[in-house]
């Protein structure tokens, strides 16, 4: 993989913030007696910022990740990786942004996967493994197809439990499932039948590895599928939410399974998943490991509109504008709840801005490792901790996809630079939105601060790099004049 100057500079950096950092953790932790932390990373798919009664949705109410935030910390100013899945879970695993990571789209592969990730990439899983952690993946993967070199198995994970391709994931009742290189075929589902709802199947996994590790400090990355489509939820939660949101518009089938009722369905794959965490949580404290586990909940990216999905009745990007596949923050930024008893204060809220690619040197510094590796992102702990005084700060935030003409966006501060149609008009003039007065991006004060633009477009020149897949290039045409 290709690395500019830049980014072995800002890895030096993060390497720096992490020593100090981890040498604050090591202080506090060497009175206790208990052992390392166990961490729970709970990723939805396409969950929208306005989507979580905790986050504002008046539609339906989410009781258990609500109960999380009020035992933690909510984000008010978390961002996914990217804006689809396959490269917001790349900057998750890798610590890089999209301009740096080696997937940056999702390239599909036959017969079963997405484009694989390097065989000797190092991952935030094979770092909780040095540091004595067993790990676990249990959902959705997308980071390369079965035996391809980063399968999960091979990319740090002990266990591995779901979906491997996230094609095969937008059916909630698939074929087959993996566990770990196994192939598991599941009969009830043959010839599009509705026996075995895969979910179910992935948090009971979920729940036997909790068990199963309780004397030791695990990592479990949970890649839930909710609520991407197809927009399917199981009868008994159907029932809860059948009639409550006006009038139906029915979905016919195309690519995806045909949906009579999805505003109730959307509301009850979100039941379904809030359900979950209640049951990961319960599970915690029934093993009484509840006060030494970090929980992290969030989104790989902004609401979808796919499957018949109405994202703007649920009012899904909430005051954002955008959704899945914009780089306006309705597609980036995400709902991010942590909770850690005895480490975190309950109940309480920051501004602080944090991206994906800070979970890796977060990591990084609980476990008190160095950083082998360049990273674009700074450890979060002090937030976590309420020592906003100590916390390292980003320079700027940067996210590219390839797809839909190549669309590019930077945020340094407050302000926020966009740039859409770059494989056709590399050189279009950038949008500049001042997010501290205008999160919903509805006034480009592009004209009023040249002097922003130009150094937004100053960094935007050393934010990336040259993807190695030129699927991922965000200059497939010629520039038009």
């Amino acid at each position: 993989m290709i690395r500019s100057s830049a980014l072995m500079i800002i890895g030096v950096f993060a390497f720096i913030g992490a020593i100090g950092v981890t040498s604050c953790v090591n202080a506090e932790e060497s009175g206790d007696a208990v052992r390392p932390p166990n961490v729970i990373f709970i990723l939805a798919d396409d969950l929208g910022y306005g989507d979580l009664s905790c986050y504002g949705q008046k539609h339906f109410s989410t009781p258990h990740i609500d109960a999380l935030a009020k035992r933690g910390l909510k984000f008010t100013q978390g961002y996914s990786g990217s804006t689809v899945c396959a490269p917001s879970r790349c900057c998750l695993m890798t610590g890089l942004h999209s301009g740096h990571a080696v997937v940056r789209g999702n390239h599909e592969i036959e017969p079963e996967g997405q484009a694989p990730m390097p065989a000797d990439t190092k991952t935030v899983a094979h770092l909780m493994q040095s540091a004595g952690y067993k790990t676990g993946v249990f959902g959705k993967w997308g980071l390369g197809g079965p035996e391809t070199v980063s399968e999960p198995i091979k990319m740090g994970f002990n266990r591995f439990y779901g979906y491997n391709c996230q094609r095969e994931a937008h059916g909630y009742y698939p074929g087959h499932l993996w566990s770990d290189n196994t192939k598991v075929l599941l009969p009830e589902n043959a010839d599009e039948q509705a026996g075995q709802y895969a979910p179910d199947l992935i948090q009971e996994e979920a729940l036997k590895f909790i068990r199963a590790n309780r004397e030791q400090p695990f990592f479990c990355f949970y890649a839930a599928v909710q609520p991407h489509a197809d927009m399917v939820a199981p009868e008994e939660y159907m029932q809860r939410h059948r009639g409550k949101y006006g009038i139906e518009t029915p979905y016919k089938k195309d690519y995806y399974r045909g949906q009579p009722e999805p505003r109730a369905a959307f509301a009850a794959m979100v039941n379904v998943l809030d359900d979950y965490v209640g049951e990961i949580v319960a599970e915690l404290d029934a093993q009484g490991i509840a006060d030494n586990t970090l929980i992290i909940f969030t989104s790989d990216n902004g609401p979808h509109k796919e499957g018949g999905h109405d994202y703007q009745y649920f009012d899904c990007s909430g005051v954002l504008k955008g959704e899945k596949r914009d780089l306006y923050e309705g597609g980036v930024r995400v709902p991010m709840i942590a909770s850690w008893p005895r480490k975190i204060v309950a109940g309480t809220e920051t501004d602080q801005t944090t991206a994906f690619w800070d979970f890796l040197p977060t990591m990084a510094a609980m476990t008190g490792q160095a950083l082998s590796q360049p990273t674009d992102g700074v450890s979060i702990l002090p937030t976590l901790y309420g020592q906003a005084d100590q916390q390292q700060q980003h320079d700027y935030l940067y996210w590219e996809y390839p797809a839909m003409e190549g669309r590019i966006a930077i945020r340094k501060g407050d302000w926020k630079g966009v740039r859409y149609d770059v494989s056709k008009y590399p050189n279009t003039p950038l949008e500049l939105y001042d997010l501290k007065s205008d999160v919903g991006e509805t006034n480009n004060v592009a004209r009023r601060n040249p002097e922003v633009v130009s150094q937004l477009d100053k960094l935007l020149q050393r934010a990336r790099t040259v993807p190695e897949n030129p699927n991922f290039s965000l200059f497939k045409k010629k520039a038009i004049k």
